[in-house]
């Protein structure tokens, strides 16, 4: 994996974590501290598919699209490091998660996740999403990595 330069644009991204559109959730990546921290920007559009709403009300990013955009970004702190690069991370859970405030077509959400625990397959990270300053989600979020599966490919007599 060649060396990080900030910021990562959506295709830097795409080299890191497996996901592609239209599930990949994380627009940019401006601050990275290996080990520590990162911060990402999620622009909400009116056109993504996932949004809420019913008549007359105002459409609402869903709160667990809010949730895996948070863990994206933890993945991409984890997946960064050189020794991860091919390893599979998966969400082994949440806990105190808190969703405090809606976001909307139109906001910019800035999303920081930060090391709680760093072990060599295991870890623990908290996260925050905030728009204009306001948190509008955080909790801790636990993973486990593995190495990326093999695809066993048919025998052909």
């Amino acid at each position: 994996m060649e060396p990080l330069a900030l910021p990562l644009d959506y295709s830097a991204i795409e080299r890191i974590i497996p996901h592609r559109y239209p599930f990949l959730l994380v627009d940019r990546i401006t601050e990275l501290e290996p080990d520590k921290r990162i911060v990402g920007i999620k622009n909400v559009s009116s056109n993504e598919r996932y949004l809420s709403h019913a008549p007359g009300v105002a459409p609402t990013l869903p709160p667990t699209i809010l949730t895996e955009a948070v863990a994206q970004v933890g993945a991409i702190l984890i997946l960064s490091k050189p020794e991860n690069s091919g390893k599979l991370i998966v969400f082994a859970g949440i806990d105190r998660v808190r969703y405090r405030a809606t976001v909307h077509p139109g906001d910019v959400v800035e999303i920081e996740a930060r090391v709680k625990r760093l072990r060599t397959r295991m870890g623990q990270l908290e996260g925050f999403a905030r728009v204009g300053g306001r948190i509008v989600v955080d909790g801790i979020m636990t993973f486990a990595l593995a190495p990326t599966p093999t695809i066993a490919r048919a025998k052909t007599p």
